[in-house]
Order: C-alpha cells, then sequence, then structure tokens
C-alpha cells in the first residue's frame, strides 16, 4: 500500500509599490513570482494585478524554465502597483543519502571534448562558471577545501559548507546593498539570504561544482503568542547543487539554505533559479520619466487554513 504524504498548503502574496516624484511616461517590467512546479511542488493558483491595468500581460519561460511575465505601460502615472497572489502546495522531500564522492563528481561534471552530455548534465553545466555575482577564485578554493575533504561525499561537503556559513557569517541587512561584491561579504562576514548564496555557489563552482541561485519564499513562524504579520515577510534564497547520477541514474539536485543551516523542506517555496540574483529579480524592468522614486516591497507567507480573506484582499 503506498503510504499517503504529508501535503502542505501556503497561500503566498508579494505586494510591490512604487512611487515616484514625476510622471513616468513608458515602463516596460518583467516580473519572477510564479511559483514553478516541482516532484515536491505543485503551484494551485497564481494571478498577478498590476495598478494602472496594462493592456497585455505576456507570460513566457526563459532559459531556465522559468516563468516570467511582462508587461508594458505607455500612460503617465506616478504610483505603480504589483501584487502577486499564489496558493502552492509542498510534500516532504528527502536529501540524497548515497552520492559519490566530489571529486568524481567534479570529474564527470568537468568540461572534456568530444564528450557527449546527458540533458541533465548539459543543463548542470549553465551553472558552473563565473557570473555577475559570483566568482571563481583561489580564497573560495580555499575555504571550500576545509569542507570538502578528500574522499567526502557530494552531500556531506555541502552539509558541512552550509553549516560553516551559517556559523561564521552574520546576517545583518545593513551591511549590503544588491550590488555588493561576494569578496567583500566574503571579507566583512555579514550579509543577508542574497549574499550567503552568492558565497556558497562562489565556493561550490570554484571547486567544481555546478551549483545554481534559487529564489523563493521562507515560512516564518511568529513569536509564541504573537499573531503572524500580513506583509512583514521577505523573498529569500538559497543554494542547489548538482550531484551526478551513480551508476548512469540521473543527478540529483541538493538544495541548502546557508542562511538558516538547513536543508530546505516543507518550509521554503521555490519561485525559481539562475546564476545569481540577477536572472531572478522579482521585479526588474526600464523607464522614461519618473524623477525620483520609493519602492515599498510587503510578503506574506501564512499556512492555507490561516488565511483570510481580509489578510489577502487588495
Amino acid at each position: 500500500m503506498t503510504e499517503e504524504l504529508t501535503r502542505f498548503v501556503y497561500r503566498i502574496r508579494h505586494q510591490t509599490s512604487y512611487q515616484y516624484s514625476l510622471p513616468v511616461r513608458l515602463s516596460h517590467q518583467m516580473l519572477h513570482l510564479t511559483p514553478r512546479t516541482l516532484p515536491w511542488q505543485r503551484c494551485l493558483s497564481h494571478q498577478v494585478n498590476v495598478a494602472p491595468a496594462p493592456q497585455l500581460v505576456r507570460s513566457y519561460e526563459d532559459n531556465f524554465g522559468n516563468v516570467i511575465k511582462s508587461f508594458s505601460l505607455d500612460t503617465d502615472h506616478t504610483s505603480l502597483e504589483v501584487h502577486a497572489d499564489s496558493l502552492v502546495e509542498l510534500t516532504p522531500r528527502q536529501v540524497p543519502g548515497d552520492t559519490m564522492s566530489w571529486e568524481e563528481a567534479a570529474m564527470l561534471t568537468s568540461y572534456q571534448g568530444a564528450r557527449p552530455l546527458s540533458p541533465d548534465m548539459l543543463d548542470a553545466s549553465n551553472f558552473m562558471f563565473e557570473s555577475s555575482h559570483v566568482r571563481i577564485k583561489r580564497e573560495f578554493i580555499q575555504y571550500a577545501a576545509q569542507c570538502f575533504r578528500p574522499g567526502t561525499s557530494v552531500v556531506e561537503g555541502v552539509r558541512t559548507l552550509m553549516w560553516r556559513i551559517f556559523e561564521e557569517f552574520s546576517f545583518d541587512p545593513e551591511a549590503t546593498t544588491v550590488s555588493t561584491p561576494v569578496t567583500e561579504v566574503f571579507v566583512n562576514r555579514r550579509g543577508v539570504c542574497q549574499d550567503f548564496a552568492h558565497l556558497m555557489l562562489s565556493c561550490l563552482r570554484s571547486i567544481g561544482l555546478p551549483a545554481r541561485y534559487v529564489s523563493g519564499y521562507l515560512l516564518t513562524e511568529p513569536p509564541p503568542g504573537q499573531p503572524r504579520l500580513i506583509g512583514a515577510d521577505a523573498s529569500h534564497a538559497w543554494v542547489s547543487v548538482y550531484c551526478p547520477g551513480i551508476d548512469g541514474a540521473s543527478g540529483a539536485w541538493i538544495d541548502a539554505d546557508p542562511t538558516n543551516g538547513i536543508f530546505p523542506d516543507t518550509g521554503h517555496i521555490t519561485l525559481g533559479w539562475g546564476r545569481d540574483f540577477l536572472d531572478l529579480s522579482p521585479l526588474r524592468g526600464v523607464l522614461i520619466g519618473g524623477g525620483q522614486q520609493e519602492m515599498q516591497v510587503a510578503v506574506t507567507v501564512m499556512p492555507n487554513d490561516e488565511a483570510g480573506e481580509l489578510a489577502f484582499s487588495i
């Protein structure tokens, strides 16, 4: 008899508000706000509301299979509101227990001329190199070497590196911006989830392991006896490391959250993945006009049985 999996259903609202000091004449925007459908995650519903309302919202997939919604506004406006509402179902997932050594994994994923690559290996090769926020440098090799000792399995090396970053770096929202170099984060030992993900990616790619940046949400619990606050959550980021399959089997991606020192499970909702943050900025675009702008973001993640009409009304 098949064992029934425990299922967790969450409602997510991601609200972004822009106020402009001068009218915006033209605005083109791209949204990465649609949760992916994965073996352990189903997007039951997803809706985006924009004000002022655009005439057309396009939906398509990027090179990594993430859903992008784009729109344009060609009428003057001094504010922009984007509300994304999602209903997502998650089931528990297991961390692979039997993985090959990291040296063998790095050798199998390294470039070798005239060697054909399987589809999953070809996909993983997109995440082996430097990108805008990820660097391959000697200091990252040295930092990772204490976690990936000779013969260490991929999953154990990932676990040790994740824990080391969690223990040695301090969460400090004031220490960095979206443009702070990962080398500066490494020196100062302070940052936010985005910084720690870029740091871990730099370590993993520097030793030859393909690893991607994952964007999503994290269910947070209020202090005992206090209600859950609407709009008090935030986007989250972690990493996913590729391990080739054993005995010809398909490879596996192993998610790791260095900000919290845990392997993601039913509390992590996945939006998408890319080489780094720039591939997955929740809202990104260009505009003509606007002058100075002020942005506010409010995110709410809560179990579906706690979500009422008032909490998710526009």
